[in-house]
Protein backbone atom coordinates (compact mmCIF):
# COMPACT_ATOMS: atom_id res chain seq x y z
CA UNK A 1 0.00 0.00 0.00
CA UNK A 2 3.05 2.40 0.91
CA UNK A 3 4.53 1.73 -2.33
CA UNK A 4 1.71 2.52 -4.22
CA UNK A 5 1.06 6.21 -2.10
CA UNK A 6 4.64 7.02 -2.86
CA UNK A 7 4.01 5.92 -6.69
CA UNK A 8 0.74 8.05 -7.00
CA UNK A 9 2.38 10.67 -5.10
CA UNK A 10 5.59 10.83 -7.89
CA UNK A 11 2.86 10.80 -10.68
CA UNK A 12 1.45 13.78 -9.19
CA UNK A 13 4.57 15.46 -8.43
CA UNK A 14 5.83 15.13 -11.80
CA UNK A 15 2.61 15.46 -14.01
CA UNK A 16 0.97 18.40 -11.97
CA UNK A 17 -0.14 21.58 -14.07
CA UNK A 18 2.63 23.78 -14.96
CA UNK A 19 2.62 27.06 -12.83
CA UNK A 20 4.11 30.32 -13.77
CA UNK A 21 7.47 32.04 -12.86
CA UNK A 22 6.65 34.85 -10.49
CA UNK A 23 8.73 38.01 -12.95
CA UNK A 24 11.66 37.59 -10.47
CA UNK A 25 15.11 36.73 -11.60
CA UNK A 26 15.19 34.77 -8.62
CA UNK A 27 13.31 32.09 -9.61
CA UNK A 28 13.77 28.77 -11.05
CA UNK A 29 11.80 26.33 -13.34
CA UNK A 30 12.10 22.91 -11.94
CA UNK A 31 9.85 20.11 -13.75
CA UNK A 32 6.59 21.78 -13.76
CA UNK A 33 6.73 24.10 -10.99
CA UNK A 34 8.48 27.77 -9.77
CA UNK A 35 11.25 27.24 -6.82
CA UNK A 36 12.65 30.12 -5.16
CA UNK A 37 16.13 31.09 -5.10
CA UNK A 38 17.87 32.70 -1.94
CA UNK A 39 21.39 33.54 -1.94
CA UNK A 40 23.79 33.67 0.63
CA UNK A 41 27.31 35.44 0.85
CA UNK A 42 29.72 33.11 2.79
CA UNK A 43 33.61 34.10 3.16
CA UNK A 44 34.58 30.63 4.30
CA UNK A 45 32.60 28.53 2.06
CA UNK A 46 35.09 27.17 -0.62
CA UNK A 47 32.80 26.22 -3.17
CA UNK A 48 29.06 26.92 -4.39
CA UNK A 49 26.48 24.55 -2.30
CA UNK A 50 22.68 24.05 -2.77
CA UNK A 51 20.33 22.89 -0.09
CA UNK A 52 16.61 22.51 -0.37
CA UNK A 53 15.01 24.71 2.59
CA UNK A 54 11.93 23.02 3.91
CA UNK A 55 9.71 25.94 2.66
CA UNK A 56 10.30 24.33 -0.55
CA UNK A 57 13.17 27.58 -1.57
CA UNK A 58 16.35 26.51 -2.69
CA UNK A 59 19.37 27.94 -0.79
CA UNK A 60 22.63 28.99 -2.76
CA UNK A 61 25.78 29.50 -0.91
CA UNK A 62 28.06 31.99 -2.89
CA UNK A 63 32.00 31.39 -1.62
CA UNK A 64 34.48 34.54 -1.30
CA UNK A 65 35.20 36.19 -4.69
CA UNK A 66 31.89 33.95 -6.24
CA UNK A 67 29.32 36.18 -8.44
CA UNK A 68 25.82 36.18 -8.28
CA UNK A 69 25.15 35.19 -12.02
CA UNK A 70 27.79 31.89 -11.57
CA UNK A 71 25.59 31.21 -8.47
CA UNK A 72 21.95 31.15 -10.55
CA UNK A 73 24.31 29.01 -13.45
CA UNK A 74 25.24 26.59 -10.85
CA UNK A 75 21.71 26.22 -9.27
CA UNK A 76 20.52 25.57 -12.99
CA UNK A 77 22.98 23.05 -14.28
CA UNK A 78 21.93 21.04 -10.58
CA UNK A 79 17.74 21.68 -11.85
CA UNK A 80 18.24 17.42 -11.81
CA UNK A 81 19.11 16.74 -8.23
CA UNK A 82 16.66 19.63 -7.04
CA UNK A 83 13.68 17.93 -8.93
CA UNK A 84 14.77 14.38 -6.81
CA UNK A 85 14.97 16.59 -3.53
CA UNK A 86 11.59 18.03 -4.31
CA UNK A 87 9.94 14.87 -4.40
CA UNK A 88 11.60 13.40 -1.57
CA UNK A 89 10.26 16.05 0.49
CA UNK A 90 6.61 15.47 -0.73
CA UNK A 91 7.43 11.75 -0.07
CA UNK A 92 8.65 12.26 3.73
CA UNK A 93 6.09 10.84 6.05
CA UNK A 94 4.84 13.25 8.89
CA UNK A 95 5.20 16.51 7.65
CA UNK A 96 4.44 19.64 10.30
CA UNK A 97 0.71 20.83 9.94
CA UNK A 98 1.03 24.19 8.07
CA UNK A 99 0.74 27.53 10.56
CA UNK A 100 -1.92 30.34 9.17
CA UNK A 101 -2.87 33.11 10.41
CA UNK A 102 -4.99 32.75 13.89
CA UNK A 103 -3.25 29.60 14.52
CA UNK A 104 -1.92 29.27 18.14
CA UNK A 105 1.42 28.40 18.97
CA UNK A 106 4.09 28.11 22.05
CA UNK A 107 6.32 30.83 22.92
CA UNK A 108 7.79 31.37 25.91
CA UNK A 109 5.16 28.34 27.28
CA UNK A 110 2.40 30.64 26.71
CA UNK A 111 -0.40 29.66 23.69
CA UNK A 112 -0.41 33.07 21.71
CA UNK A 113 -2.23 34.02 18.31
CA UNK A 114 -0.16 34.58 15.10
CA UNK A 115 -2.06 37.89 13.95
CA UNK A 116 -1.50 39.41 10.07
CA UNK A 117 -2.87 43.15 10.17
CA UNK A 118 -4.68 44.49 6.68
CA UNK A 119 -4.02 47.59 7.85
CA UNK A 120 -1.13 49.29 5.84
CA UNK A 121 1.37 46.62 7.54
CA UNK A 122 1.61 43.84 4.61
CA UNK A 123 3.76 41.19 5.49
CA UNK A 124 3.75 41.50 9.23
CA UNK A 125 2.96 38.82 11.77
CA UNK A 126 2.48 39.29 15.38
CA UNK A 127 2.47 36.97 18.26
CA UNK A 128 3.72 37.92 22.13
CA UNK A 129 5.32 40.76 21.59
CA UNK A 130 7.43 39.49 18.41
CA UNK A 131 7.03 41.54 15.55
CA UNK A 132 8.01 39.31 11.97
CA UNK A 133 8.34 40.61 8.27
CA UNK A 134 7.57 37.94 6.05
CA UNK A 135 7.20 37.91 2.26
CA UNK A 136 4.08 36.34 1.97
CA UNK A 137 1.25 36.46 4.80
CA UNK A 138 -1.36 34.61 2.86
CA UNK A 139 0.31 31.33 3.17
CA UNK A 140 1.50 29.36 5.17
CA UNK A 141 3.55 30.75 8.13
CA UNK A 142 5.77 28.06 9.54
CA UNK A 143 8.84 28.59 7.48
CA UNK A 144 9.43 32.04 8.65
CA UNK A 145 8.37 31.87 11.89
CA UNK A 146 10.43 28.80 12.53
CA UNK A 147 13.15 30.52 11.16
CA UNK A 148 12.40 33.65 13.73
CA UNK A 149 12.54 31.62 16.66
CA UNK A 150 15.78 29.71 15.67
CA UNK A 151 17.66 33.03 14.69
CA UNK A 152 16.22 34.47 18.54
CA UNK A 153 17.23 31.04 20.01
CA UNK A 154 20.52 31.67 18.45
CA UNK A 155 20.97 35.19 20.79
CA UNK A 156 19.30 33.99 23.32
CA UNK A 157 20.66 30.25 24.85
CA UNK A 158 24.02 30.39 24.67
CA UNK A 159 24.68 33.68 26.59
CA UNK A 160 22.19 31.74 29.29
CA UNK A 161 24.69 28.69 28.87
CA UNK A 162 27.37 30.58 29.84
CA UNK A 163 25.73 32.25 32.77
CA UNK A 164 24.29 29.03 34.13
CA UNK A 165 27.69 27.17 33.78
CA UNK A 166 29.44 30.20 35.84
CA UNK A 167 27.33 29.81 38.47
CA UNK A 168 27.93 26.68 38.79
CA UNK A 169 31.37 26.39 38.14
CA UNK A 170 31.04 23.93 34.86
CA UNK A 171 33.17 24.29 32.08
CA UNK A 172 32.03 25.24 29.00
CA UNK A 173 34.07 25.09 24.98
CA UNK A 174 31.18 25.77 22.77
CA UNK A 175 27.43 26.49 22.73
CA UNK A 176 25.35 25.30 19.76
CA UNK A 177 21.44 26.10 18.29
CA UNK A 178 20.45 23.54 16.05
CA UNK A 179 17.00 22.24 15.04
CA UNK A 180 16.67 18.57 16.33
CA UNK A 181 13.84 16.34 16.44
CA UNK A 182 14.33 13.58 18.70
CA UNK A 183 16.35 15.45 21.61
CA UNK A 184 16.01 19.03 23.00
CA UNK A 185 19.53 19.13 23.71
CA UNK A 186 23.09 17.31 24.05
CA UNK A 187 26.52 17.63 25.65
CA UNK A 188 29.54 16.21 24.10
CA UNK A 189 33.05 15.19 25.58
CA UNK A 190 34.45 17.91 24.38
CA UNK A 191 31.82 20.49 26.59
CA UNK A 192 30.15 21.07 23.74
CA UNK A 193 26.68 21.98 24.22
CA UNK A 194 24.09 21.63 21.74
CA UNK A 195 20.25 22.99 22.46
CA UNK A 196 17.22 22.77 20.49
CA UNK A 197 15.85 26.14 18.79
CA UNK A 198 12.29 25.07 19.97
CA UNK A 199 13.40 25.66 23.90
CA UNK A 200 12.46 29.44 23.20
CA UNK A 201 8.72 27.74 22.70
CA UNK A 202 9.09 26.42 26.86
CA UNK A 203 8.75 28.46 29.93
CA UNK A 204 12.15 29.85 31.07
CA UNK A 205 12.02 26.84 34.39
CA UNK A 206 11.79 24.41 31.71
CA UNK A 207 14.42 26.07 29.28
CA UNK A 208 16.53 26.57 32.47
CA UNK A 209 16.28 23.08 33.58
CA UNK A 210 17.51 21.58 29.79
CA UNK A 211 20.14 24.04 29.96
CA UNK A 212 21.30 22.58 33.58
CA UNK A 213 20.10 19.26 32.61
CA UNK A 214 22.99 19.32 29.61
CA UNK A 215 25.72 20.50 31.66
CA UNK A 216 25.10 18.33 34.05
CA UNK A 217 26.47 15.76 32.04
CA UNK A 218 29.79 17.93 31.52
CA UNK A 219 30.08 15.76 35.43
CA UNK A 220 28.31 12.32 34.66
CA UNK A 221 28.01 11.29 30.76
CA UNK A 222 25.63 8.93 31.39
CA UNK A 223 21.82 9.33 32.74
CA UNK A 224 22.99 7.10 36.06
CA UNK A 225 21.68 7.49 39.74
CA UNK A 226 24.48 9.75 40.00
CA UNK A 227 23.91 12.04 37.17
CA UNK A 228 20.10 12.63 38.29
CA UNK A 229 21.50 13.55 41.89
CA UNK A 230 23.96 16.13 40.13
CA UNK A 231 20.43 17.65 38.46
CA UNK A 232 18.64 17.51 41.19
CA UNK A 233 21.22 20.01 43.17
CA UNK A 234 21.35 21.88 39.93
CA UNK A 235 18.12 22.36 39.26
CA UNK A 236 15.55 20.95 42.69
CA UNK A 237 12.81 21.49 40.80
CA UNK A 238 13.13 19.10 37.73
CA UNK A 239 10.33 16.85 37.87
CA UNK A 240 8.03 19.96 37.07
CA UNK A 241 9.91 20.95 34.11
CA UNK A 242 10.06 17.12 33.39
CA UNK A 243 6.08 17.04 33.50
CA UNK A 244 5.51 19.70 31.45
CA UNK A 245 7.95 18.63 28.92
CA UNK A 246 5.86 15.60 28.82
CA UNK A 247 2.58 17.49 28.67
CA UNK A 248 4.16 18.95 25.74
CA UNK A 249 6.41 16.71 24.03
CA UNK A 250 4.20 17.23 20.34
CA UNK A 251 6.65 20.54 19.99
CA UNK A 252 9.44 17.90 19.03
CA UNK A 253 6.55 16.07 16.30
Amino acid sequence: MLGLLNQRVQFEWLFAPERPVPPDENWLRVGTRPVRLCFVRNRRARRYILRLRPDGAARVTIPRGGLLAEAKQFAERNVAWLEQQLLRQALRPGRPAPWSAGAEIFFRGERVRLETSSQGEAGLVRFGHEVVRISHAAGDLRPAIERYLWKLAARELPARVLELAALHHLPVQRVTVRNQRSRWGSCSRRGTISLNWRLVQTPFFVRDYLVLHELAHLKEMNHSRRFWSEVARLCPDFPEAERWLKQHSSLLA
